[in-house]
């Protein structure tokens, strides 16, 4: 049986601004090292599926120079990770892929190639570890056309998510996007003891001849909102129940709440399982020093020098320094894309990372950011959704674009 995996690169991941401002939701770091779409390409590779797609469109460029330095396959064994990029072309009136379904639909001519048997259709925007096989093993038995995985979720975060109501052999009967605090999310709580309700995860099994009907048949945009909908009308449609860790890190404060998770002694989501390895990029950095610092709570990723006070439940990126007499609480340093060599490279005079003496709490400090020393960043006494060249308030966390310089004593 020949599998393809086809990840979606996402839209313009505008509930992640201003992270999404220069790089795709799929190019954003996570954990210090990693990248998000590195998630569910570990999840194919571990899961023998070596065909493997990546569609993008919004601000893309970071995110091809990540996946043709990280994914290179043996000529031997085969496999590819192939870049497929919305283009304008003779049948399509727009360069723009429209929704998740369009951009299948205007793809499919460049993997139907690869003669896959079952296409195996992922998010780039999430965090958890699937055994896809055994997905793909369930979706045969039972003869299904299309299996969406579905994961148990409270009635509080039911409203803002699709949900499928099942029967109890798994067969889905009805579906609905976001359907708010409504009787209709009642009609759809699951058959389960525990009153939960089953969420769409954006993880679709489907078998490649249903999948090409099922386009042509239905020209509309999305498969949450219209494919699968009318899917279930015609064909076999099956739940595919997920109980482990599995996080949509597509807001700041999920994005900020995951990643600091992590940090946590046994955190329910870990990079050091070895039986199904998240791979990324090969940098070669030196080994982290660390002059001076009380650390707890905290991963510190390759290539960082440290000379601060204290850092707390924090996550810190590549290349990150952070200067004597900084505190850092609750936050994510991104840290850095390149060193500067010998003399400061930019025209403020002031070296990239942390300066001497700084306070920095539940923040998101993206990479390239220089900070003076005696600086202050918090979002405490701050309103909402406030935007400044400096910093964006975002879901009670103060998050510093990339490249933001700071001046020496600032008080944010």
């Amino acid at each position: 049986m020949n599998v393809v995996g086809l990840i979606l690169g996402g839209g313009a991941g505008s509930r992640l601004q201003p992270l999404t401002r220069d790089r795709s939701k799929p190019a954003v770091p996570i954990a210090g090292k990693y990248r998000l779409v590195d998630i569910p390409i570990s999840n194919c590779i571990n899961n023998g599926i070596h065909n493997i797609f990546l569609l993008t469109q919004f601000n893309s460029v970071s995110l091809h120079q990540h996946i043709g330095a990280t994914y290179r396959f043996d000529q031997f064994s085969g496999g590819h990770v192939r870049i497929l990029a919305a283009e304008q072309t003779p049948d399509s009136a727009t360069g723009w892929f429209q929704g998740t379904a369009d951009a299948v639909r205007r793809s499919i001519r460049y993997f139907k190639d690869d003669k896959p048997d079952i296409v195996v259709i992922l998010s780039g925007d999430q965090l958890y570890r699937m055994d896809l096989n055994e997905m793909i093993e369930e979706h045969v038995a039972r003869g299904a056309d299309l299996t969406v995985s579905t994961k148990p979720v409270p009635r509080s975060e039911a409203e803002q998510l699709g949900i499928v109501r099942a029967e109890e052999d798994g067969r889905i009967v009805r579906f609905s996007e976001k359907p708010g605090d409504t009787p209709l999310l009642d009609e759809l709580r699951a058959p389960r003891e525990d009153e939960t309700y089953l969420a769409s995860m954006g993880i679709y099994v489907f078998n490649m001849d249903v999948l090409r009907e099922l386009l042509c048949e239905n020209d509309q945009s999305d498969f949450g909102k219209h494919i699968i909908p009318g899917a279930i009308e015609s064909r076999e449609v099956y739940s595919y129940t997920f109980e482990d860790y599995w996080e949509d890190v597509g807001t700041i404060r999920s994005f900020w709440a995951a990643n600091l998770a992590l940090t946590e002694p046994l955190p329910r989501f870990s990079f050091y399982e070895m039986s199904s390895v998240i791979y990324t990029r090969m940098r070669y950095l030196p080994p982290s020093k660390i002059n001076q610092c009380d650390l707890s709570r905290c991963l510190l990723s390759d290539g960082c020098i440290i000379s601060g006070d204290r850092i707390d439940h924090a996550v810190v990126g590549l290349r990150a320094l952070v200067g004597e007499g900084s505190v850092v609480e609750d936050s994510i340093l991104m840290g850095a894309d390149y060193y500067e060599h010998g003399t400061v490279e930019d025209p403020s005079g002031i070296p990239m990372g942390i300066g001497r003496d700084c306070f920095i709490k539940n923040a998101i400090i993206d990479k390239n950011v220089r900070i003076g020393d005696n600086v202050t960043i918090s979002p405490e006494g701050k309103p909402e959704n406030e935007e400044t060249e400096l910093y964006w308030i975002r879901d009670g966390i103060m998050v510093i674009p990339k490249n933001t310089v700071i001046q020496p004593g600032t008080v944010l």
